[in-house]
């Protein structure tokens, strides 16, 4: 039996209907809530794993909401939508969505994109605590606890979902050469479609935080035909 709480906020009383029986025919405790005043209220009184949003909401839209909900680490966003275009797929994952549907959707691909999401993002209750909490590397510190990308100077950029996930494996990896794929499945825990750049928005906007410095050596290298490696210096 499912315990995760699952949150659909869509203002369409049909489709938001329709989420709730899919999810609660599935075993989850599904809550719904038609604009983020709403949200916010059932957030306070509830413990919620996975929020399934739309973009186009009355008041705040989905891609301001997303904003709020990104310091939350263990609760998984999917954004929901009928906005089909690369620049609302790209922003929605740059600012902390885990993964972007389209509407008309498949409803078995969303409920095991959902699984596949809480399962990635919760802690099982023996599991230990993940044993890095940051690494050092050319100056530059990741910071695990607060997801930040600190500068030589000590300054924080806290990174959107997408950006931690992409720097923390090539961390995890020194060295070794990266596939797209692999990527994007660390990201956001789907498969690589034809023709996404996802990844390559993703790790054009990690070298920009490294290039702002001048001296700074290159961090992740492109792999031609192949995908990214991290060429750094690791601390020891």
């Amino acid at each position: 039996m499912q315990t995760h709480n699952i949150l659909i906020v869509e203002d369409e009383a049909v489709t938001r209907n329709t989420l709730v029986s899919l999810f609660e025919a599935e075993g989850y405790q599904v809550f719904s809530a038609e604009d983020g005043e709403e949200m916010h209220t059932i957030l306070k009184n509830n413990e919620i794993n996975l929020v399934v949003m739309d973009i186009n909401l009355p008041g705040k839209n989905g891609l301001m909401l997303a904003r709020e909900l990104r310091d939350n680490k263990n609760m998984g966003l999917i954004f929901l939508t009928g906005r089909d275009n690369d620049v609302d797929r790209i922003l929605g994952l740059e600012i902390g969505a885990d993964d972007y549907l389209v509407k008309p959707f498949n409803p078995r691909e969303l409920t095991i994109r959902a699984r596949n999401l809480m399962n990635r993002t919760q802690t099982a209750p023996n599991e230990p605590v993940e044993a890095v909490s940051e690494y050092k590397f050319n100056g530059w510190v990741l910071d695990c606890d607060s997801r930040s990308l600190v500068s030589p100077q000590g300054e924080a950029t806290r990174l959107p979902k997408s950006e931690y996930r992409a720097l923390k494996l090539l961390l995890d990896n020194p060295g070794k050469i990266l596939t797209r794929e692999q990527l994007i499945k660390e990201m956001t825990g789907r498969e690589l479609k034809p023709n996404d750049r996802t990844v390559d928005v993703t790790i054009r906007r990690l070298r920009k935080h490294f290039e702002a410095l001048p001296d700074t050596p290159e961090i992740i290298s492109t792999i031609h035909g192949e995908g990214y490696r991290f060429c750094g210096e690791i601390d020891e």
